[in-house]
């Protein structure tokens, strides 16, 4: 009989709010392995640890990192070892060093997702002695593990070109592929009239997602609506924002919302944005999940004019590009899409097209030879 492979991940975040690791672990456990997750959640309010093959920790933090990431590191070296794993993945640099460190000492191998150019955050840009530090410890640890993963080619091959790696794989943050995909109605949810036109952001709320872009372009808009799923430090700015610009009953703020239910979430909107800002160089290679997310609910799509969403939006016609940053460019896109539903329905159909393509099963089938040869 053979004996069932057991695959541990760790993850500086929350599993269930993340479609990447929520995926990997699904089409880990179709190919008969067993999957054991070591998290952490600091932003989820009211969030309790778990414990169980996902294990989740709820960790404070305050203005003092330090001691946010001291707990976090005593919780991974205290829980990590106690998993005899046959293959593991890092899925930040986070936690790289140690989950790197138990792997080779159990003598397997190990997968570093680098989901994100982390020197390069945009959430770092004024912060050059973090931006350093993450510098050197990825470059103290990427070449030590059998296999790095990229988001995106323009990713791989920076990583190629600053580290002198190889052994990069792209795979991208694709949805799993769901055409019968059910709509959750946000009009009646929300009490929103049937006649409003409804734009989406979900994701992280962070700066530089050009979701203040929206609010302001939306001010004198007033048959639209902004819906806005996830959590973050930007929230209370958000909100605040609204209020000042006076469209707080247009903006509704749903929260974090279960892997398991979003995709039925975003098909409820006309227009899902994804205003990446050229912040950074990690912002500018973005290509986030929450754009597939959009294009696989049959959602089109309105991106910033950045190298790597710019590619997918023109190569599958889903969608708007804006060329300027401003608010005024963003307003004459809505207003477009708005007096425009012929054209509308022709990005709805090239998104169900599309979406055969650009899904989650398709991407993993790609990469499952190369990890567990």
């Amino acid at each position: 009989m053979t004996k069932v492979k057991t695959v541990c991940i760790t993850f500086l975040g929350n599993p269930y709010h993340d479609t990447r690791v929520s995926n990997l672990q699904r089409s880990l456990k179709q190919n008969g392995m067993e999957v054991k997750i070591i998290a952490f959640d600091w932003q989820t309010p009211q969030f309790k640890t778990v414990r169980g093959d996902t294990t989740i920790y709820k960790l404070t933090k305050s203005k003092f990192s330090l001691i946010f990431y001291f707990k976090f590191i005593l919780l991974l070296l205290k829980t990590i070892p106690k998993i005899k794993a046959d293959f593991y993945f890092a899925e930040d640099i986070y936690v790289l060093p140690i989950t790197l460190f138990i792997a080779h000492l159990r003598g397997v191998k190990i997968a570093y997702n680098s989901r994100e150019l982390y020197s390069h955050v945009g959430g770092l840009s004024q912060k050059k002695k973090r931006q350093w530090l993450l510098s050197l410890l990825e470059k103290l640890f990427i070449k030590k593990a059998d296999i790095i993963l990229t988001t995106g080619e323009l990713d791989a091959n920076y990583l190629e070109k600053v580290y002198g790696v190889s052994n990069l794989h792209v795979l991208r943050n694709l949805p799993e592929y769901k055409p019968d995909l059910e709509k959750i109605n946000l009009h009646k949810l929300l009490k929103i009239p049937d006649d409003r036109f409804i734009l989406l952001y979900q994701g992280v709320l962070h700066g530089g997602r050009g979701i203040s872009l929206v609010l302001n372009a939306i001010k004198d808009l007033p048959a639209v609506h902004f819906v806005i799923i996830g959590e973050g430090v930007y929230k209370d700015k958000l909100l605040n924002e609204s209020i000042k610009l006076g469209i707080k009953n247009r903006v509704h703020f749903l929260g974090s919302v279960n892997q398991n239910e979003l995709l039925s979430f975003t098909k409820g909107a006309d227009l899902g944005v994804a205003l990446i800002e050229n912040i950074s160089l990690s912002y500018y290679y973005a290509l986030p999940n929450k754009l597939f997310e959009y294009i696989m609910a049959s959602v089109p799509v309105l991106v910033t004019n950045l190298p790597q969403m710019a590619k997918v939006v023109e190569a599958y016609k889903v969608g708007e590009i804006v060329k300027e940053e401003n608010p005024d460019e963003v307003k004459t896109i809505i207003k477009k899409l708005m007096s425009s539903r012929d054209l509308l329905l022709e990005y709805k159909q090239n998104c169900i097209k599309a979406s055969k393509e650009l899904n989650w099963e398709v991407e993993f089938e790609n990469l499952k030879n190369s990890l567990f040869k």
